[in-house]
């Protein structure tokens, strides 16, 4: 290990020990719907984030969400929203994870919802709850992604000052019209050589999860390396995909959602199936995913797994090995497993090896992959931050 390495994995793991890094969930679910295709019978364990995922699995009916993070402050995050389910009516709840400002949270908190959390969660929002109630700064510029989108939007308003073209281009209502906002209006001002500086430094990419393991995928495997990728997905989102349903971009650009902009679990017809029972259904786990699988004496159907193998991949090999060891311990035979890398491809995976009936396979021998239809809705991507999107089957 390099001194660089050494130094980019300090920054990381400071900046991830002691921070809610995600404010809402950078996967797309839509995708994960199509993949996924769960059912009554099916139990999913998910990597937590935000939470927003995991309520979405739950609206499409299968029998048990499991959502688990080694950051206690992620499941904090989706236990207060599970709280607002039970305890607040949909326009407090809306106001509160929609617009990310409840005026007068500190009591509703305390009258409504702070009784349905576990202490860690309790002692963490006593703390912090004031983030869903501050005109200037709303609960999506808090945590690490949520500052960078702060920093971002300042950016945009202060030095480069296109916040006129950044509404228009959102409010546009075609494609054509979208490609002819970003090329003319954004594009060369948005890319100006400070950002790009800012963009392939390590310290900023950790900010919004990013550890260096992925950046030196992308610099191996991507043209022109983290800038260029970093540039050609932004420009498949603001000009080649619709922006009308993209919450994902929308709330890091004007710090909320809209009615018609939201996660499905915002909107008022999922709320009330959520909190009608759908809720019951979710369970959160603050523990790695190899740790609760361990615990766990149940059967998992589906693993949606994020991209945190990018991390596992260089250093910690042997976790990712004892990682899959425990997934096969506890996965039905065929069960369906989506992730998602910075990279183009993932065949570090494939090598994984594990033991498999008392002898040593490698991993590539027990998945069959769904390359086509994962590249399909990878096109589709509305985030489009990531490298690629896998599915797999685990061969029975």
């Amino acid at each position: 290990m390099t001194l660089i390495d050494w130094a980019s994995g300090r920054m990381f793991q400071l900046v991830h020990r002691h921070n809610l890094i995600y404010n809402t969930c950078w996967e797309d679910p839509r995708l994960d719907r199509a993949a996924l295709r769960l059912g009554p019978g099916d139990t999913v364990l998910v990597i937590t984030s935000a939470g927003c995922n995991a309520l979405d699995y739950v609206l499409t009916g299968p029998g048990h969400v499991h959502a688990v993070d080694v950051n206690p402050r992620q499941n904090a995050l989706l236990e207060l929203k599970l709280a607002g389910i039970r305890g607040l009516e949909f326009e407090d709840f809306y106001a509160m994870f929609g617009r990310g400002r409840l005026p007068g949270v500190r009591r509703i908190y305390a009258d409504a919802l702070r009784g349905d959390l576990t202490p860690w969660s309790q002692d963490y929002w006593d703390r912090w709850i004031g983030f869903f109630d501050n005109a200037r700064r709303p609960f999506y510029f808090r945590g690490t992604a949520g500052g960078f989108a702060r920093l971002l939007n300042l950016y945009l308003d202060r030095i480069i000052k296109v916040r006129y073209w950044i509404d228009a281009i959102l409010a546009a209502a075609t494609v054509s019209e979208q490609r002819e906002i970003y090329e003319r209006q954004l594009r060369d001002r948005f890319w100006s050589r400070p950002l790009q500086f800012a963009m392939g430094r390590d310290a900023t990419l950790s900010l919004v999860g990013v550890p260096r393991a992925q950046r030196v995928q992308v610099e191996q495997q991507y043209e022109g390396g983290i800038v260029a990728f970093l540039e050609d997905c932004v420009e498949a989102v603001f000009a080649r995909l619709p922006l009308r349903d993209n919450y994902f971009w929308r709330v890091y650009l004007t710090g909320s959602y809209t009615p018609d902009c939201c996660p499905e679990y915002l909107r008022p017809e999922n709320f009330q199936r959520l909190r009608a029972g759908l809720a019951e259904r979710v369970s959160v786990h603050t523990n790695s995913v190899q740790g609760f699988l361990e615990k766990h004496e149940g059967w998992i159907t589906h693993f949606v797994l994020l991209d945190h193998m990018d991390w596992l991949s260089s250093r910690y090999h042997f976790l990712l090995e004892a990682e899959w060891q425990a997934i096969l311990r506890r996965a039905v035979p065929g069960a369906r497993i989506v992730w998602r890398s910075a990279g183009l491809r993932t065949e570090f995976l494939d090598r994984v090896q594990v033991t498999v009936d008392g002898c040593r396979r490698v991993l590539g021998e027990l998945l069959s992959y769904e390359r086509e239809l994962a590249e399909q809705l990878h096109a589709r991507d509305r985030v489009h931050t990531y490298g690629s999107f896998h599915i797999a089957n685990l061969v029975a």
